[in-house]
């Protein structure tokens, strides 16, 4: 029982790709994130239970998520230092909490209490679990991202569907009954710890030894350039996306007269979009460069979204899809040119691109959610579908398979 998450290849070669581990932490990645995804899904219930305004349900999101950006880039930093492999058991036990708090709780105060332990989980997850896909790469480091990252999208998607057949029929209190899904998390991650232990930094050192001197030729005002490109390409993407999770709901009830399960329906094949999105993005980086992809994944999405605010409700759905999948390409190629740009510090980078990601995305909702509040929702859709055009600030990072020569 204790090797379950290790099984595939129980002796992975120092040089070969451990699926099975990428395995484990892709499907804990998709149940922490399946769990955090649920209260954005059951915003419409407690706004009506605590009659609660649009500012509130961003404030709530921004509570959760800036918790999370917080705290993530101080995680990842310290466990490049002094890593942690078993902090992942006590980040899903944080989610746990806030989940049982979310089931229970009686008013506003309560709510961001629950909101924001549901944030600290994410933050101790995300850092180390990301170093342990790199551990586990193989030198594969876009697909084994992707497949990681792809867990988290399909949990996103996978909430608001649970959400409408469960929460929404059988109340606030069956949140509770999600919990036991953060206990399974909680052994499987529990074996990930054994065999980062046993394994896994054998199989990094070596490798962010070849990576700095393979990226030595980038000088450090590059570096820092990039990284705030990167960091801008970032803010366009999850204020986006922030404006999508938290609102979309709201966006096709309010103009499209549609039921609210038949909008998580909808939201539920955005957030489908998303996983192919962030499943094809890494591979697609190793194989082309990670620069082409952040160029096609946050610029392409302009066209679509320019068009969503004036569609009709069967082709707001289709737009959607491209607007997800395009745009969420371009997370794993971010994070890992980031990485290759900061070799050694995965935790670092980590937890800074997660945590800036969590970060937009809680400020987005909070800022959307009073813009909504004073205009309209259709009002925030046209706003939002200028932020692609911010991805012309590709054309300002390096080329680093030009670096590696």
């Amino acid at each position: 029982m204790r090797d379950i998450a290790a099984a595939p290849p129980a002796q992975p070669s120092a040089e070969g790709t451990a699926f099975g581990i990428i395995a484990a932490i892709s499907f804990c990645h998709l149940l922490n994130d399946m769990m955090q995804s649920l209260l954005p899904s059951i915003y419409p219930i407690l706004k009506d239970s605590h009659g609660l305004t649009f500012g509130q349900i961003g404030m709530l999101t921004f509570v959760y998520q800036v918790t999370a950006s917080l705290l993530q880039p101080m995680i990842g930093h310290y466990t490049d230092r002094k890593p942690q492999p078993y902090s992942l058991v006590v980040g899903m036990g944080f989610t746990l909490v806030g989940l049982l708090g979310l089931a229970y709780a009686s008013g506003f105060a309560a709510l961001l209490v629950a909101a924001a332990l549901v944030g600290t989980g994410s933050s101790v997850f995300h850092p180390e679990s990301s170093r342990v896909a790199r551990m586990a790469s193989g030198g594969k480091h876009g697909l084994a991202q992707s497949l990681f990252q792809v867990g988290g999208n399909a949990g996103s998607a996978i909430g608001p569907l649970l959400a409408a057949f469960i929460v929404l029929p059988w109340g606030q209190h069956s949140v509770a009954w999600f919990s036991l899904f953060a206990l399974l998390g909680m052994l499987l991650l529990w074996n990930v710890g054994l065999w980062t232990v046993r394994h896994g930094y054998a199989r990094l050192k070596p490798r962010a030894a070849q990576a700095a001197v393979a990226l030595a030729p980038l000088p450090p005002g590059r570096v820092i350039l990039a990284v705030g490109v990167l960091l801008a390409l970032i803010f366009s993407k999850f204020f986006y996306m922030a404006s999508i999770t938290s609102y979309y709901t709201f966006y096709l009830i309010e103009r499209f007269g549609v039921s609210v399960q038949a909008a998580q329906l909808h939201l539920f094949l955005f957030l489908g979009a998303v996983a192919a999105g962030t499943l094809a993005g890494g591979p697609l980086g190793d194989r082309f460069g990670r620069k082409p992809i952040i160029w096609v994944s946050i610029l392409g999405v302009l066209p679509f979204s320019l068009l969503l605010p004036h569609a009709s409700l069967f082709w707001t759905s289709v737009l959607s899809v491209p607007i997800g999948f395009v745009l969420a390409s371009a997370f794993p190629a971010i994070v890992v040119y980031a990485q290759e740009l900061l070799p050694g510090r995965t935790g670092t980078v980590a937890g800074l691109f997660f945590g800036f990601a969590f970060g937009m995305g809680g400020v987005g909702a909070a800022v959307l959610g009073l813009l909504a509040d004073a205009t309209s929702i259709g009002f925030v859709y046209q706003v939002c579908a200028f932020l692609p055009a911010i991805g012309l600030l590709t054309v300002l990072l390096p080329d680093t398979r030009e670096a590696r020569g």
